[in-house]
């Protein structure tokens, strides 16, 4: 089983690509990881993209699919795997088909993590880190026992300054933008919308039973380009939602 987990910042990823990885036994593997182990490792690729990421520059496609290759022959990926952040690309996307293939693997499942603009704004904006420790609260959903003070040294917890709507809202809509074409890709071959605005626990129960029940996808293109781009007559969601800010 080879699963690829798209979804917004806010909509509970890591959450959910943890629990993936625990019920079917796959690794859970992020782009951020495989450029740790990379450079760590002192490999010729980990070199090249450590070069590249501390001169500020964009890791080109050449060395993530190089990267990507590398990470799924090894040993833990021969049952399938979990991507999270990749592929961002249709080139990336049409590279992973080809690898999968010369592996005799599945195609990939693609999972959608759908959240509503305004539940993610919440979530967001209700974010709040200890400066001291860094452990990371949600006001809503995971709140410190006393006021504002970090659980475990009491420091005050601190708001990101770019944690406002306007910048959520903007993130959020660059976002869509580059995902929508990768999410029609792979409407045809299995793509299913899961909606994430609820609790984890029902999340998760949703996405193992499609995953568990295999067959056919739940998004067409055309019904995915809706739910990406919003509707033709009132153009993007996140757009619509800044419009109607007083």
């Amino acid at each position: 089983m080879i699963v690829l987990l798209f979804g917004p910042p806010g909509c509970g990823k890591g959450t959910q690509a943890a629990a993936i990885a625990q019920r079917f036994h796959i690794p859970a593997i992020s782009t951020g990881e495989m450029f740790r182990a990379e450079c760590k490792a002192g490999t010729d690729l980990g070199r090249r993209a450590c070069s590249i990421l501390k001169s500020g520059g964009l890791v080109g496609d050449e060395i993530v699919d190089q990267i990507v290759a590398a990470r799924i022959r090894q040993p833990d990926c021969a049952s399938g795997f979990l991507l999270d952040g990749y592929p961002r690309t249709l080139e990336q996307a049409a590279f992973l088909d080809g690898a999968v293939r010369n592996q005799g693997l599945p195609k990939p499942i693609a999972i959608l993590l759908d959240v509503p603009a305004q539940v993610l704004v919440s979530r967001i904006t209700a974010r709040r880190q200890c400066g001291r420790c860094g452990r990371i609260y949600n006001m809503f959903s995971q709140p410190p026992r006393i006021g504002e003070l970090c659980d475990d040294d009491e420091a005050p917890l601190l708001r990101r300054e770019d944690d406002t709507e306007e910048v959520i809202l903007a993130r959020l809509q660059a976002y869509d933008d580059a995902t929508g074409p990768m999410i029609a890709y792979y409407c045809d071959g299995g793509c299913h919308r899961v909606d994430a605005s609820g609790d984890p626990a029902g999340i998760a129960r949703e996405i193992e039973r499609l995953l568990a029940a295999g067959g056919a996808p739940d998004l067409t293109a055309s019904t995915m380009l809706g739910v990406i781009a919003g509707s033709p007559q009132h153009g993007p969601r996140y757009s619509r939602l800044r419009a109607r800010r007083p």
